[in-house]
């Protein structure tokens, strides 16, 4: 391995300050040093670096007050404060989802931001307006902006096994009081992934761990929004979150129901590759009613039938219930049957459901399904003839509806 003198000398590096590097970082010295073996070359570099590094008493003091303010009771916000300060800059931590969740100072120079990554997984963001002589700051900063995500997401877990016991005894009936919830509304949310987990034990354990992710990430969302008048957000304040089988759920004290719903659900489909769907209950006042809420959550859920869907209680299908609950299974089997005799491939069916969602003129319905209209006639003449009533009898097209609802859920 190189020593560090025979560095200076190949790389024509004189002792001590004003030194004219020709690398910025290991890698581009090993470039420059072809000869000789990248690893041993980087390795060497880097302990000179770590030499001159360390020879500035600026250095350790500056990490000294970066870990000062991960000992803080906010350290995202504390860090922020801090680099906003020492770069007379702007300085923004990001959750995963996109809210800042942290910021400080006033921008200056040009944005600069890194993605914080850990195991693989995205957990945030900073970004950086400062003068350009601090950007080099960048990636110790990000360093330490993963570590006050790191510290805030543990809070958050340990936080969330506590509040899981309330949750559980508000949801199953055996927790009559609560202070929060007694005093204001609330509402709960149920999500789930679209996609069933592969087979085996090692599909279902990474479907657990996936399902606390986005219990944490949900609960995240409600807790770390910074609140005030641009972010238009009050902070929901107590948010308790569990997972129960294959479901994450929520309850949060609620102001603006269908903003935060749509808020939660950006966030957690950005939170993850898979696809989400999220059914979100009324809202509701008392701790008695929190089953009552989590039940219309779930009748919400099963009512969301697009992979990355969202539905609330109150826009569900008032009739989906009754087309998904198997009690017009014999009115399907009639109406299969009696179209069932023309015997043409279905094109009659399928020219029935175009008209019982068209609004406008035979004209432009022929249009839209590429007909004549004449031909569009005939075919809902033929339909007519085999179903023993006229379409304009409302008792028929009530039971066409019903039938082709049923089917398709």
């Amino acid at each position: 391995m190189p020593t560090l003198a025979q560095l200076r000398a190949v790389l024509n590096l004189p002792k001590g300050k004003g030194a004219k590097k020709t690398f910025g970082t290991p890698e581009e010295a090993a470039a420059l040093l072809p000869d000789h073996a990248a690893a041993q070359v980087q390795e060497a570099v880097l302990g000179l670096l770590a030499r001159e590094a360390l020879a500035s008493p600026g250095l350790p003091t500056l990490l000294s007050t970066l870990r000062g303010a991960m000992l803080h009771a906010r350290p995202e916000q504390e860090l922020t404060v801090l680099l906003a300060r020492l770069t007379g800059g702007r300085a923004e931590i990001r959750a995963s989802w996109g809210d800042v969740v942290a910021s400080s100072g006033t921008p200056q120079g040009q944005p600069l931001s890194l993605r914080l990554m850990h195991g693989g997984r995205h957990v945030g963001a900073l970004l950086l307006h400062v003068p350009a002589d601090w950007q080099p700051l960048l990636p110790i900063a990000a360093e330490y902006a993963l570590l006050a995500r790191l510290q805030s997401a543990a809070a958050g877990a340990a936080r969330r096994r506590v509040g899981e016991r309330t949750l559980e005894g508000l949801l199953s009936g055996n927790a009559s009081e609560n202070a929060v919830l007694d005093a204001e509304h609330y509402a709960v949310a149920v999500a789930a992934f679209s996609s069933e987990p592969a087979p085996g034990l090692r599909a279902r354990t990474a479907r657990a761990a996936a399902l606390d992710v986005l219990a944490a990430v949900g609960e995240g969302y409600f807790f770390e929004r910074t609140p005030g008048p641009e972010s238009g957000f009050e902070r929901a304040g107590v948010v308790y979150c569990t997972v129960q089988d294959t479901r994450a759920v929520w309850l949060w004290p609620t102001h603006e129901l269908e903003r935060e719903s749509v808020g939660l659900h950006a966030a957690l489909t950005a939170s993850t590759a898979q696809d989400v769907r999220l059914g979100i209950s009324g809202r509701h006042v008392g701790a008695g009613a929190a089953r009552t809420a989590s039940h219309e959550a779930r009748q919400a859920l099963a009512a969301t039938r697009d992979a990355r869907g969202l539905t609330l209680f109150h826009e569900m299908d008032v009739l989906y219930a009754l087309l998904s609950g198997g009690a017009l299974t014999t009115l399907k089997a009639q109406i299969q049957a009696r179209l069932a005799v023309l015997d043409d491939d279905g094109r009659i069916e399928a020219t029935l459901r175009a008209y019982l969602t068209h609004t406008g003129s035979l004209s432009l319905l022929a249009a839209r399904q590429n007909l004549h209209v004449n031909t569009l006639r005939y075919r809902l003449r033929r339909a007519e003839e085999v179903l023993g009533s006229r379409l304009s009898d409302p008792q028929l097209l009530a039971r066409l509806y019903l039938a082709f609802g049923a089917e398709e859920g």
